[in-house]
């Protein structure tokens, strides 16, 4: 968990390990995480070489433990002493170097800022921001997230931006460590915002074109990537650019580290090309600097490039170039051979030669099911994940939800991976579906549901597709007004995050209308039929398939009604407005089913 710069820190102090290097300069504020070094002020920050965006997780220390002192007892009254805070600190942060009780040092470190509180009055202190910062990656070393954020949200306030630069790095940092923090709570929103308030005075006390900002920017545009945010991501990635052409030297790693981010981003909007160029001058870069494994990394991006364009050969070259350098640099039973591996299985798929994927499956199996030592989690439970897509997609939905349960096995239940286990929980509920085991993907869809809405990603895309398979799901059950309470809600999101005209909105109005006619609610049902096979007829035109089964399904209804087709184009909000009032609706119970389906 990155921390702060300690400012005006004893000098005998010993550093703390979670800590960057103490400085009360203006020059020696830098924060730091596992997944992107963020620099305010080194005078030649580190590339990062990685696109991918890590979590940051606790570091609760290792190896031999050393003695620490006992518990002292402190007066109250004494908290006036300027002398004691210091020396609270001091003591927080061997405890925490010795590697003992984190506990312990939480509160020497909760006594140290009451007492630079104290000390401070009404003044801003420098002191006790760091020091609130101590405490709050303390929680957080101890999975206490959610009791971190009010200390770094009260070290946020204390420093004064017109008292110079210290205090514009101290908060500065702080509201980066808020980001982390939020992100390992899964609050993406909340996440990026606190990054973007830091950037801003980062900025503004740095400069536009400093090295360190579009260190920072790099970091916010792979916060970005995460959320699918992919023009903001590449606004920044672009700035970052930018400042590097300016400020370092042509074919640096840093610009390297950039051109493989804006890869992603290209590939993720679909400018295929683009992205392959990106990678390809990134990668002679890597080569003039030695860099075997990145290149290797490289090489794998420009497979998946080639894969995305259909040109297999050179997709299949790519791929084990890749390969033939990871089993030499890093062992045959390592993590990343497998990800080539899985590539090669998708491919192998893709172009029809099932035998031959099901071969490389089964390879990166056998190195999941033996991971070498210092094999995370994560990268286990991401390819068992991929594994499962392809057992799908050749119709083995059973053996897709073996490895989808051995991915969440994999898996601890803390914030860090809650997001993961989501998408996995989510995907099991989709097999299990398609297996017929309705009632355990309902549960599995409700726990996705109830994982969502304590995120607060409630408004996501994500969330109404989700939403919509449990409604299926429901429905399957008898439980017909809950699916429609479901269809409704998902309706309404995906109204609001993808339009009236996407498909899978369409999808849900289908789902409803059906719903609506199980329940005896005819007259909705029609209306509904009626706008999307408007919709269909102005989007695909009147001879698509899919429009002729909509033809079907309202020819139906209609029939039942006794009426004929109404072609008046109605307004969405004219047409779904009255549905979404639940008074009418027929009680639970009700076990007429429509004569049409449903859409997944």
């Amino acid at each position: 968990m990155p921390g702060l710069v300690s400012v005006k820190t004893p000098p005998a102090s010993t550093p703390l390990r979670i800590f960057p290097p103490e400085n009360s300069q203006c020059e020696g504020s830098r924060n730091e995480s596992p997944r992107v070094q963020r620099r305010m002020a080194s005078p030649s920050p580190s590339p990062s070489t990685s696109t991918s965006r890590v979590r940051p997780s606790p570091d609760r220390g290792s190896g031999k433990k050393k003695s620490t002192p006992e518990k002292t007892v402190i007066d109250e009254s004494s908290l006036d002493n300027p002398d004691l805070g210091p020396f609270l600190l001091k003591m927080a942060r061997d405890t925490i170097a010795s590697g003992d009780s984190p506990s312990k040092a939480l509160d020497f470190a909760i006594r140290a800022a009451r007492s630079f509180e104290r000390c401070a009055g009404s003044e801003p202190s420098l002191d006790l921001a760091m020091c609130l910062h101590v405490v709050a990656a303390i929680h957080c070393s101890l999975g206490r997230f959610e009791e971190a954020v009010p200390f770094l949200e009260r070290a946020i306030r204390v420093p004064d931006l017109e008292k110079g630069p210290d205090h514009s790095l101290a908060m500065f940092s702080g509201y980066m460590q808020l980001g982390d923090t939020h992100s390992m709570l899964g609050q993406l929103d909340k996440s990026i915002s606190a990054y973007e308030s830091g950037l801003k005075i980062q900025t503004e006390t740095l400069g536009e074109s400093d090295p360190r900002v579009a260190e920072t920017c790099r970091y916010l545009a792979e916060v970005h990537v995460q959320a699918l945010q992919f023009d903001e991501a590449e606004n920044l990635c672009k700035k970052t650019l930018e400042i590097h052409r300016e400020n370092s030297e042509p074919a640096s790693l840093e610009e390297a580290a950039d051109r493989r981010l804006m890869a992603l981003i290209c590939e993720a909007k679909g400018d295929y090309e683009a992205a392959l160029e990106h990678l390809v001058l990134a990668s002679m870069v890597m080569i003039a600097n030695g860099q075997d494994n990145e290149v290797a990394a490289i090489d794998v991006s420009i497979g998946d490039i080639y894969l995305s364009l259909c040109r297999f050969d050179e997709a299949v070259f790519s791929y084990q170039k890749a390969l033939t350098v990871l089993k030499s640099t890093k062992g045959d039973n390592h993590p990343s051979a497998a990800s080539v591996f899985i590539r090669l299985a998708d491919l192998y798929y893709k172009t029809g030669k099932l035998r031959e994927s099901k071969s490389y499956c089964e390879n990166a199996l056998r190195i999941y099911a033996k991971p070498l030592l210092g094999s995370t989690p994560e990268e286990i439970a991401n390819g068992l994940t991929e594994i499962s897509a392809i057992y799908e997609a050749v119709n083995e939905p059973e053996e897709a939800l073996k490895l989808l349960q051995k991915a969440m096995k994999s898996l601890e239940d803390i914030p860090a991976h809650r997001s993961t286990i989501t998408g996995i929980e989510a995907q099991m509920g989709v097999m299990l579906y398609m297996v017929g085991r309705y009632g355990e993907a309902r549960a599995s869809f409700e726990s996705v549901v109830a994982k969502l809405r304590a995120s607060g990603e409630r408004k996501t895309a994500f969330f109404g597709i989700v939403l919509n398979q449990m409604g299926l799901a429901c429905l399957q059950l008898y439980k017909i007004d809950e699916a429609a309470e479901l269809f409704e809600e998902a309706r309404g999101i995906l109204e609001q995050e993808c339009g009236p005209y996407h498909l899978d909105t369409l999808g849900v109005y289908s789902n409803l209308a059906a719903t609506y006619d199980a329940m005896g609610r005819v007259e909705d049902a029609i209306e509904i039929l009626e706008y999307i096979l408007k919709v269909r007829e102005e989007k695909l035109g009147t001879a698509n398939p899919e429009v002729d089964d909509e033809k079907r399904r309202l020819a139906e209804l209609l029939k039942q009604a006794g009426r004929v087709r109404n072609r008046k184009g109605k307004s969405l909000e004219n047409l779904l407005g009255s549905n979404s009032n639940p008074q009418g609706m027929k009680k639970e119970g009700t076990k007429r089913w429509s004569g049409f389906g449903f859409k997944t």
